[in-house]
């Protein structure tokens, strides 16, 4: 049975601030960034257009030459893509997962044209959106670990993967269009799977929010935050609100960047990187896309950021 999304009710929220915006929901599909970015591609007219994490994107090259097949304007209008269930997800640095059932994940991309002066710290300023609106009463429940992952905290510190994003530009002619792909657990496939599992269901914190539910909480969140950010980037207020729920400060971590594989992380920087300080007390900078940062585990741990 298909799950209540009411699009009409969600474009009708969206549509003030993202003119032009479609919002299709599918039973299946492979990645919803996957989607997205490959419409982009072809409305370039550049099939071979490289994809970029913002982390890795070189200032000032935003802009390609214009396709010589040209372009209508429509190509760089926003879009909402929301699978039911996706069979090829995929997450930073390649990892590719699946999900579960219809009804117990929540995965959809959004695409819009966007012209930040720095794309430094959108992965995280989407993150603290997202737990702000799931969790907005009382001490935070959901925390954030650098750069990509929500974690629902439980009562003696700890934590479970809760959700991720994942981050990616694409240049169409002369505009650059993000593509935001967030993946939440809602619910677990099967009753009783223990919480050493290492994941953890937004069921467990809002037992009557559905998959649809969600969408609906956080999608217009997530919509004022990119529009914001493109006018005042990785802000103070945003720092400060990450900083709330930063996971890793003050804690021990291990990088796969050379000469930072040891250190405590100290918070992030104005433009998102993660500071960590080695042993030799030198404090490094960890930028988003370059490295993976692993909480307390050895080398070769399966658990990424």
């Amino acid at each position: 049975m298909a799950l209540p999304w009411d699009t009409e009710a969600l474009w009708q929220s969206l549509r003030g601030d993202l003119p032009g915006l479609c919002i299709e929901v599918v039973a299946r599909t492979d990645s919803t960034n996957s989607q997205l970015l490959e419409r982009a591609r072809a409305a370039g007219g550049r099939r071979d257009q490289p994809v970029t994490q913002p982390g890795e994107l070189v200032q000032g090259r935003a802009a390609e030459p214009a396709s010589p097949h040209g372009r209508r304007a429509v190509d760089v209008q926003p879009c909402l893509l929301v699978a039911e269930q996706q069979t090829q997800g995929r997450g930073r640095q390649g990892r590719a997962w699946q999900s579960g059932p219809a009804g117990t994940s929540l995965c959809f991309s959004l695409s819009l044209p966007l012209a930040p002066s720095d794309w430094g710290g959108l992965s995280l300023a989407v993150g603290a959106t997202l737990a702000d609106a799931l969790d907005a009463d009382g001490p935070p429940r959901i925390g954030l670990k650098w750069p990509n992952d929500l974690w629902l905290l439980d009562a003696d510190g700890s934590g479970r993967k809760l959700g991720g994003i994942l981050i990616e530009t694409l240049a169409v002619g002369s505009r650059r269009m993000v593509v935001v792909g967030v993946g939440l657990n809602i619910a677990a496939q099967s009753p009783g799977v223990p919480l050493a599992s290492g994941c953890a269901w937004l069921g467990e914190l809002h037992p009557a929010l559905d998959a649809p539910g969600a969408l609906h909480r956080v999608a217009r969140p997530i919509v004022r935050a990119l529009l914001r950010f493109q006018d005042h980037g990785f802000d103070a207020a945003l720092q400060a609100r990450y900083a709330q729920r930063d996971l890793l400060r003050g804690r021990a971590v291990t990088t796969t960047a050379p000469g930072i594989e040891h250190g405590v992380a100290e918070g992030v920087s104005e433009h998102g990187a993660l500071r960590v300080r080695t042993l030799d007390q030198r404090l490094h900078e960890v930028a988003s896309g370059e490295v993976s940062v692993r909480l307390g585990a050895p080398p070769g741990d399966d658990e990424a950021a």
